[in-house]
């Protein structure tokens, strides 16, 4: 490179920075004309000039042209470094003026100073030199006019170079930070603003993509927020759309940009709206950028419609979605995410893979298309593997890719691996980088809502999770409020991030009166592992929650001594170890100790059975579990008895118990005393009648302070004891689907202290007992669903503090009591259209009433 070249590198990368500042105009600006860095811009300057070069470089040119005339024997050689000295002489001028402009220091340029003053003196000894001396002096100016050269080639090319970084030091340093399109230089390298090309292989987005168009361009959605679990195929629906025939014909503008966790609105925009060829402004603040941002998008509109795509946006992004919100039907905003954005746009809820997608796509990964593999796996074989991926597409690919080209020991060897209970989580690292993503963003929130998730993992795969059963765990462990408000609102919140899916048997149960027995948490089983996989990476005395799974029995657990725990959350699962004799639960000496379990701290301890087992024994170990609060025994497999409920007897602590799916008949056989419960629900249970009716001591002794009764789908209550009402401190009893139900019993106005009273769904229920009206403190009364109730107690109007109501589908009602006009403090009566005739009458002696007529939808496949 010669000095020419250089000299324009230089500047042209000073022109570069949007400063378009040359030598011979720098000495005319001020501060105020780079954008108020001018200070910093003069010593970026200082960093190239130069040293006193004139008197240096004239007195060597005046001596060669000076010689060169005068001593022939020398004219080639000066004629050539002449010719050099000629070419340097306009740099080194420019040089010495920005040295004299910038007050450059001397020491900068020492060597090529010197260098031009031993030159002169070289060439001034010529003239006096002897004929013998000439060769050797000539060799002597062929090398000054080569070291001049090799100075401006070398020397001043490292030193520019040096200065050039030293330059971006500074600018960057005071904010100053061009690139060549007039933005900072964190905004250089955005890329291109349009859709990259989905992948050449794609299965199961046909419906998906039918469906985004449909909304976009028929049914006019402006703005669609396409969210789904991490890995499930967002990014790859959303470059689809962009790539799609019909969407392109629509559009005539399709802008594509990635947003991610931490997203920078101004490089956005940048990208967005601003061609390579294009000068960007220089954006005073976001919002400056938004507005200069919505002149370039109707000017885009001129010539056509605009599609707006933003990938992989994020909880927190709110403000920035809000600058998106477009008000033309021209434009329309399509975001994909693994969170909601209600406040933003309409949600399409992207599925997981049915099973012939699923195998397609297995197949696609895994198998060689080619042809080249030591075997061809079995139909039988695939379909086992794609089984445990739960129709992921990433699990589906990563697990693929593994098997590619493998050998057949190594497909059946993770098979086997996979039927054994390690998970798809567990072994593919892409697989749990991708979903711990949004694990660390809980992290990073809302603490609290990563251990709400964390907790999930104590249920079986594939199951059900009542959200009663977590209002219980979460109202001990984290202190959240008892009537489940907090919990579910965290529910809420874990759903919208695509974490769980949240639904509910009746689409208005918990909106109307807060009661979350309809309510239901599914979760996708890799989910589940992560947060099994998650808690297994750390020591089990240091674990927060210790989950067993007897399928999988760990190690720790058959040695001779197990390590202790101090997990506030135990969970275990029955397996195939367990086995039954003479119907009591047995577990082998050689195979499980439970009498070693070394868990004295639980606050909660989750039993989940799934075997055909007859019965089960609750296990002694319970008794060393000073600390519990919460038990939750839940069998999902056939009808079992739970027995040894005498192990509860000593827990001072336990404040909730719930049972699903057992049969209880000894539950108040035994002396035991659970004196500070306070809560207990019994879901499809059995023999709950037998269970207190035959008691040995008083109901009232053995639960002194319950609070709250739940009881749903327990075919075979016929009636609640009577003991139930000497209960005095009960505040809410509930029962629900209980078909051969007939009767409350006549002693239910002792409860002066209820004040919530559900009977719904109890179909054989024909009246009420007249002592209703002694409830005084009653503000919620619920008898949905009580077909052969054919009259009010006459003393209703004795509930004084009742504040709701709900009455629908209750045929039998012809006529209401004269005393309904004495519920003065009534505001909300829930009723159907054979049912809100009863209350005209009344309204004018009710002036807070109103009356709402819904009708009940009821989701009975969640059922």
């Amino acid at each position: 490179m010669n000095i020419f070249q250089l000299q324009l590198q230089t500047f042209f990368f000073l022109n570069t920075l949007g400063l378009h500042i040359t030598t011979r105009s720098y000495k005319h600006k001020t501060p105020s004309d780079f954008g108020g860095c001018g200070e910093e811009i003069s010593m970026a300057l200082a960093l190239v000039g130069g040293a006193a070069l004139g008197a240096a470089f004239q007195g060597l040119l005046t001596a060669v042209i000076k010689v060169s005339k005068k001593f022939a024997g020398f004219h080639s050689i000066l004629k050539k470094l002449e010719a050099t000295l000629e070419r340097i002489k306009p740099y080194i001028q420019e040089m010495e003026r920005l040295n004299d402009e910038l007050d450059r220091p001397r020491k900068e340029m020492e060597k090529f100073i010197q260098i031009l003053q031993d030159g002169e003196k070289l060439i001034q000894d010529c003239s006096s030199c002897y004929y013998h001396q000439r060769i050797g002096y000539a060799n002597k100016i062929k090398a000054l006019d080569a070291s001049l050269l090799r100075l401006f080639q070398v020397d001043v090319h490292a030193q520019v170079s040096r200065d050039v970084k030293e330059i971006l030091a500074i600018l960057k340093s005071n904010g100053c930070n061009w690139n060549y399109r007039g933005v900072s230089d964190e905004h250089e390298n955005l890329g291109s603003c349009n859709a990259p090309g989905p992948p050449e292989f794609m299965v199961g987005l046909d419906v998906p993509l039918k469906e985004l168009k449909r909304w976009l361009c028929e049914d006019g959605e402006s703005r669609i927020v396409i969210k789904a679990l991490g890995g499930c195929g967002k990014t790859t629906l959303a470059k689809e759309l962009c790539h799609d025939n019909q969407v392109r014909e629509y559009f005539k503008h399709i802008l594509y940009a990635t947003v991610s966790r931490s997203p920078n609105l101004i490089a956005i925009i940048t990208k967005l709206f601003w061609d390579e060829d294009e000068r960007v402004p220089k954006f005073q603040n976001e919002e400056d950028a938004a507005n200069q941002m919505e002149l370039k998008l109707k000017k885009k509109e001129e010539s056509g419609d605009v599609l707006l795509v933003l990938d992989d946006v994020w909880r927190g992004s709110e403000s920035l979605l809000a600058k998106f919100k477009f008000r033309t039907s021209k434009s329309k905003v399509v975001v994909t995410s693994r969170n909601d954005f209600p406040e933003f746009g309409s949600t399409y809820d992207l599925k997981s893979l049915n099973d012939d997608d699923a195998m397609a796509l297995f197949r696609h990964s895994a198998i060689p298309q080619n042809g080249s593999c030591y075997f061809t796996p079995s139909n039988d074989l695939v379909k086992k593997i794609v089984g445990h991926c739960k129709g992921l597409p990433l699990a589906l690919e990563v697990v693929g890719r593994s098997l590619h080209g493998r050998p057949v020991e190594i497909w059946r060897s993770r098979l086997k691996k996979l039927s054994e209970g390690q998970s798809v989580v567990d072994s593919e690292a892409d697989l749990r980088k991708c979903l711990q993503s949004s694990i660390d963003a809980l992290n990073d929130e809302d603490v609290m809502l990563k251990e709400c998730f964390m907790d999930l993992g104590s249920f079986p795969e594939d199951q059900k999770i009542p959200a009663t059963a977590l209002i219980d765990m979460w109202a001990e462990l984290y202190n959240l409020d008892k009537d489940g408000i907090d919990a579910i609102a965290n529910l809420h919140e874990l759903s919208s991030r695509s974490l769980l899916n949240l639904a509910v048997t009746r689409n208005d149960a918990s909106e109307i009166d807060g009661w979350y027995s309809d309510a239901i948490v599914m979760q996708h089983d890799d989910l589940r592992d992560l947060a099994i996989y998650q808690s297994k990476q750390e020591l089990i005395k240091e674990r927060k929650r210790l989950f067993v799974d007897f399928s999988k029995l760990p190690e720790w657990w058959t040695e001779e001594e197990q390590p202790q725990s101090s997990a506030r959350l135990v969970s275990i699962s029955t397996g195939e170890m367990f086995s039954s004799s003479q119907g009591d639960l047995q577990i082998p000496e050689t195979e499980v100790r439970w009498c070693n379990m070394q868990i004295p701290d639980p606050e909660v301890l989750i039993l989940n059975f799934n075997q055909t087992q007859k019965k089960y024994k609750l296990p002694e170990f319970i008794k060393q579990m000073d600390k519990l609060k919460v038990l939750i025994v839940t069998n999902y497999g056939i009808a079992v008895e739970l027995t040894n409920f005498s192990v509860l007897g000593s827990l001072s602590n336990l404040k909730r118990i719930r049972l699903e799916k057992v049969s209880i008949p000894t539950l108040c056989n035994t002396s035991m005393g659970l004196k500070n419960l306070e809560k207990i629900s019994l879901v499809m249970c059995y023999k709950i009648g037998q269970a207190f009716a035959s008691s040995t001591i008083q109901i009232t002794e053995m639960l002194a302070n319950l609070r709250e009764i739940n009881i749903d789908y327990c075919n075979d209550l016929v009636e609640l004891p009577e003991g139930f009402c000497d209960l005095v401190r009960l505040n809410k009893l509930s029962i629900s689907n209980c078909p051969k139900l007939s009767a409350l019993p006549e002693g239910i106005g002792k409860l002066a202290n209820l004040e919530v009273l559900r009977l719904r769904a109890c179909a054989r229920v024909s009246k009420l007992p007249d002592s209703i009206g002694s409830l005084h403190k009653l503000s919620f009364l619920d008898i949905t669903g009580c077909v052969r109730l054919s009259e009010m107690p006459n003393r209703i109007g004795g509930l004084r503090d009742l504040r709701e109501f709900h009455m629908r589908r209750c045929p039998g009602l012809c006529e209401l009591p004269s005393s309904v006009k004495d519920l003065v403090d009534l505001e909300s009566v829930i009723c159907d259209e054979s049912t809100v005739l009863l209350w005209e009458s009344f309204k004018h002696f009710l002036p807070n009433l109103t009356l709402s007529v819904r009708e009940e939808s009821i989701n009975w496949h969640l059922l």
